[in-house]
């Protein structure tokens, strides 16, 4: 059942399984998926005994902003945001994240940022925060045609092309990225439904413009993109795990992940699971979520 919450910006809708005091676990998902990322996970992890929330991050599903006014900002400081206010309404003093893509750079702001709140760590992908300062330094050619999309949204015909093609795009996008997943069109559009939200175009072309620093942020969160500049460090109990047949980031994405966390610190590869890796390969991220789950 798909229950809501009111934060400042947003009215968020979450789904919760599990005992109402048991451990809370916060799974966050990235883009172009949805709470459905969880499904394989869900079960297990309230089996053991949590209270599993599983939230739509802004621009997906039924979360809608509360006012026409506000930015539909995509930026890494409203994602750390969204997930802390999603903790102070729903009274979790401290809670296990775990979390891919946007949901991953949520988690990991949140680690760095409000150590306090957080019980341990499950990053996908490695250190998710961006460096935002150092964006418009190129990578590697291999690097920079896996980013096509990025560019793409960059153009006004990228913006008419997700608007009129999302999921054709949005398709396409977890084919390239987990190439080895053979998910059928049922599969898919489960997670595709999500992608109608009113607000979806412009909080992902807008996410995709910001980290070039092609356009400005939401000044709201000016605090949170400055403490942000200087790549803090992550001092919670962290699992780091990479998909080795992911089709974003490469070969070796995270091998050098661990100057970005202080605390204890664990790295694990999981073979051809792509991007996806909840849905892919649930039973390793539960293993590492209750690894650290209190």
């Amino acid at each position: 059942m798909i229950k809501t919450v009111t934060t400042p910006n947003l009215e968020i809708a979450y789904e919760e399984s599990g005992p109402p005091d048991g451990g809370p676990i916060i799974l966050m998902h990235g883009f172009p998926y949805d709470p459905r990322a969880y499904d394989g996970m869900v079960p297990p992890l309230a089996a053991a005994g949590h209270r599993v929330i599983v939230p739509y991050m802004r621009g997906y599903g039924p979360t809608r902003f509360r006012a026409a006014e506000t930015l539909r900002s995509g930026q890494q400081g409203a994602f750390g945001h969204d997930l802390l206010a999603l903790m102070d309404a729903l009274a979790i003093p401290r809670a296990t994240l775990a979390g891919y893509d946007w949901g991953g750079r949520a988690a990991c702001i949140v680690a760095a940022l409000w150590p306090e709140r957080v019980t341990g760590l499950v990053s996908i992908d490695g250190y998710n925060i961006q460096n935002i300062p150092a964006s418009h330094i190129p990578g590697s050619a291999d690097l920079e045609y896996r980013h096509w999309y990025q560019y793409y949204f960059h153009t006004p015909r990228g913006v008419a092309g997700l608007t009129a093609n999302r999921r054709d795009i949005c398709r396409k996008l977890w084919q390239l990225w987990s190439p080895n997943w053979r998910f059928d069109e049922a599969t898919f559009e489960r997670s595709a439904v999500s992608f109608d939200n009113p607000d979806f175009v412009d909080v992902v072309i807008h996410s995709y413009r910001h980290r070039y620093t092609y356009v400005a942020g939401d000044p709201q969160f000016d605090a949170i993109e400055t403490a942000l500049e200087a790549q803090p460090m992550i001092t919670v109990p962290t699992v780091v795990l990479e998909g080795g047949g992911d089709g974003v980031a490469g070969p070796d994405s995270t091998r050098n992940a661990a100057r970005h966390f202080s605390g204890p610190y664990e790295r694990r590869v999981v073979p051809l699971v792509g991007h996806n890796m909840p849905q892919e390969a649930p039973a390793a991220v539960v293993e590492a979520v209750l690894s650290l789950a209190k």
